[in-house]
């Protein structure tokens, strides 16, 4: 078992550690758990699917990297596929509060990347903020989307975010987490950059892009722009696979090697940005 989970561990019930300890304990445990296997916890452990993913959370919030704030926030999406995904919130010191990834946005930028095609709730330990209640306004779940908080009746992103602002005010179809490809064609040698901006969702900007980062040991974790209508809360590609990078076990002050892919023609870049955050990440 990683080192970081060993202090929330110790703190669940007895019954939960057991149900838990076969797939945690791995040393590559993916930060997630799959459908099956939620089943399998469900049932040794006699929670519910809103009293696992809210006894999950301490785990989830071990992932925070919180050097500026020390507020650790954990999150669990839950996908249509019954899959679980890990998230957690990370801050980098050196570079502006506006690169920070919140545990919202972890888990749902981290089901995204894994394949999920639409997510049926978040938990959290901390009440949403308004950045990341505009960022899920984005999901193609739409309002419907469960908001479960330790303590607290299940609501919707509805209740979260009245009269909401968002892809649909501006004629937009296609939301985040729908399949797309845009179709981009390039001879790269870094081919999963290229495959990330082909499934980036910028439909208000119409500027794709992904990233690729290659770690010391060699692997490699892509992340996908993902654009809002209040365009502030937008996250990119760079803080995508910076969050894969995270969850997977690596270390975000070791990266070999960054590889961006986007059109010379688009309205806006990634660029300058990107190159500023990897220098104070050095």
């Amino acid at each position: 078992m990683h080192l970081r989970f060993h202090s929330a561990f110790g703190k669940l019930p007895a019954t939960l550690q057991s149900a838990l300890r076969p797939y945690i304990a791995a040393p590559d445990f993916p930060a997630m758990l799959t459908a099956e296997q939620t089943a399998a916890i469900r049932q040794l452990s006699g929670l519910d699917d809103d009293a696992l993913a809210c006894a999950l959370l301490p785990l989830a919030a071990a992932y925070s990297l919180a050097p500026i704030s020390h507020f650790d926030v954990g999150a669990i999406a839950q996908g249509q596929s019954g899959n679980l995904y890990f998230g957690a919130n990370m801050e980098f010191s050196g570079v502006p509060m506006q690169q920070t990834v919140h545990a919202e946005q972890s888990a749902v930028i981290h089901a995204w990347l894994r394949g999920e095609t639409a997510l049926v709730a978040i938990t959290v330990n901390y009440r949403p903020c308004g950045h990341c209640r505009q960022f899920m306004n984005e999901l193609n779940s739409g309002a419907g989307l469960q908001i479960r908080l330790p303590g607290a009746e299940p609501t919707t992103l509805a209740d979260h975010l009245p009269d909401a602002f968002g892809p649909k005010d501006l004629g937009i179809a296609t939301l985040l987490m729908d399949q797309i490809n845009h179709g981009y064609q390039l001879t790269l040698t870094d081919k999963l950059a290229l495959a990330a901006a082909n499934q980036s969702y910028a439909p208000y900007s119409n500027a794709h892009s992904g990233l690729a980062l290659a770690a010391e040991d060699g692997r490699v974790y892509a992340g996908r722009y993902a654009e809002n209508a209040a365009f502030n809360p937008s996250l990119p590609p760079l803080q995508a696979a910076l969050i894969l990078f995270n969850l997977l076990g690596g270390d975000c002050m070791k990266i070999r090697r960054a590889v961006l892919a986007e059109p010379q023609s688009a309205i806006l870049s990634q660029w300058d940005m990107t190159r500023a955050t990897l220098a104070a990440l050095g």
